[in-house]
C-alpha cells in the first residue's frame, strides 16, 4: 500500500477541512499516480471534495465510523480490516487522507509520496513526520520546483526492510 500527500515544512496538510495549498503540479502528480487505482480516504476528506463526490476513474473506499453513511460511486467501510477484506491488490492502493486515515494506515504502507512545500502556514491537520521515524528513509527528492508561488519538492519515502 502507498500513501500520497502534500505537506508544509511542519508536515501540515490541512486547515478548516481544506488543503493548505493550491499547487497544479502537485495535483497533476496526484492524478497521475492514483488514476485507475484504489484510493482510501476518510469521510471528512471526501466532504472537502467538490460536491463531496468520489474521485473519477478510481475505486474510492471511504473509511468512516458513521454506520449510516452512504456514498454513491464509492465503497463505504467501517474499519481498516473491512477495507483489507475487500480483496483489492494492496500494491494498487493509495491512502489519500486525511489526518486520521494517514495515522491509522501508515503502518500498512511501504511507500509514501510526499510533496514538500517549502513554507509553513497555519494548519489544524498534520501528517506524521516521516523524517523523525527510524523505520522510514527518504529515497528520492526532486530538485526544487516553483509552482503557483510555492517552492516544492517531490519526495519518496520507503519503509526500511
Amino acid at each position: 500500500m502507498k500513501l500520497i500527500c502534500a505537506v508544509s515544512e511542519n508536515w501540515g496538510i490541512g486547515k478548516d477541512n481544506n488543503l493548505l495549498f493550491n499547487i497544479p503540479k502537485d495535483m497533476k502528480f496526484f492524478r497521475e499516480m492514483t488514476l485507475g487505482k484504489v484510493v482510501v480516504l476518510g469521510r471528512k476528506n471526501l466532504e472537502s471534495f467538490p460536491g463531496a463526490k468520489p474521485l473519477k476513474n478510481r475505486t474510492n473506499i471511504i473509511l468512516t465510523r458513521n454506520k449510516d453513511f452512504k456514498c454513491e460511486g464509492a465503497v463505504v467501510c467501517g474499519s481498516i480490516d473491512e477495507v483489507l477484506s475487500l480483496g483489492y491488490d494492496e500494491s494498487e492502493m493509495f491512502v489519500i487522507g486525511g489526518e486520521e486515515i494517514y495515522r491509522s494506515m501508515l503502518e500498512l504502507c511501504d511507500t509514501c509520496y510526499i510533496t514538500k512545500v517549502s513554507e509553513t502556514v497555519p494548519a489544524d491537520k498534520f501528517m506524521v513526520n516521516l523524517d523523525e521515524l527510524p523505520e522510514w528513509e527518504l529515497t528520492y527528492s526532486s530538485e526544487p520546483q516553483e509552482d503557483n508561488g510555492h517552492t516544492i519538492r517531490f519526495c519518496t519515502y520507503q519503509r526500511k526492510k
